[in-house]
């Protein structure tokens, strides 16, 4: 019988009684995570920046060249947009100069009308949303003060100034309590319904855990309630500019609503114009800022 043959990876070692391994094994190589190149990066951010700025910038230089042909003409009234920037280039590059009185430059002229827009819409932020949080809470506060706040909301801004005027015998506070009862009343309405709006469950739980009226205003109500006084808050910032352009445009004294008046009486179209894109571009930021925080505070659940 023949013996059988025997691989040459079965012989055992000489006293060691091990099976002896091939040579050349194969070792292992850890594999890198690659992130993504710097070059990709900043493709992608270039996509994003031509997405979100080219189609403004598009618009706007068709709607320049449309104002600029529109107006070029010797029979226009208004101004094309390259004759404004020649004749307010002083205003331009000079925002923030003094002359004594009144004629101050464009910067400080914002500046004055936004300490007022400050003051106003700080006090509309808190009655607004203490009034919201009462009508929004209590049944008995919404039947009582919801159609007279329906009613105040419909008079226009610039009716409340000479009551102002009477009351106050002062442009400053008018101008102010101008801007605080334009701004007020989109505060209490969308806080009063982010309230109402409060799911069932979050109240169950509040009163599952014992929680006072504080602990209940600061957890539960003012978190789920944010996103719709976020949006009051908007709206109402909004109106705050609009009003004290035009109030400023009657009490007089330094302010962007002042400059413009004063820029029709003296007939700078021009000047007038510069004046309304800074306004436009104010308005903006300032709407923009109150988007960001709300988007903060909500976590982006606000609009």
């Amino acid at each position: 019988m023949s013996q059988p043959i025997l691989s040459p990876l079965a012989i055992p070692s000489a006293g060691a009684g091990v099976v002896a391994m091939p040579k050349g094994a194969a070792t292992v190589v850890p594999l890198k995570r690659q992130g993504p190149a710097a070059g990709d990066r900043i493709g992608r951010i270039a996509r994003s920046l031509a997405e979100n700025l080219l189609p403004p910038l598009v618009t706007l230089l068709v709607l320049l060249a449309i104002w600029e042909v529109l107006c070029s003409g010797p029979a226009s009234s208004l101004p094309p947009p390259s004759q404004v920037v020649t004749d307010t280039w002083e205003l331009i590059a000079h925002p923030f100069y003094v002359n004594g009185g009144n004629d101050v430059g464009l910067g400080w002229q914002i500046w004055a009308s936004l300490q007022r827009v400050a003051m106003g819409y700080s006090i509309a932020v808190v009655v607004g949303i203490s009034l919201g949080v009462l009508v929004g809470q209590s049944q008995l506060a919404m039947k009582g003060l919801d159609p007279i706040f329906q009613i105040l909301r419909t008079v226009p801004p610039l009716a409340w100034l000479p009551l102002s005027l009477a009351a106050f015998q002062d442009g400053q506070p008018s101008a102010i309590f101008v801007i605080f009862i334009t701004a007020v009343w989109p505060i209490i309405i969308n806080t009063a319904v982010g309230v109402r709006n409060i799911p069932q469950d979050y109240r169950n739980v509040a009163k599952v855990l014992r929680l006072n009226g504080f602990e209940f205003f600061a957890k539960v109500m003012i978190p789920a309630a944010a996103p719709y006084i976020f949006t009051g808050l908007r709206i109402g910032v909004g109106l705050s500019w609009l009003a004290i352009v035009a109030a400023e445009m009657l009490i007089g004294g330094v302010g962007i609503g002042f400059f413009i008046w004063d820029a029709w009486n003296s007939s700078l179209i021009s000047d007038i114009i510069l004046a309304l894109v800074y306004v436009g571009i104010v308005g903006f930021v300032l709407d923009r800022c109150v988007a960001a925080i709300g988007k903060a505070v909500t976590r982006g659940t606000s609009a």
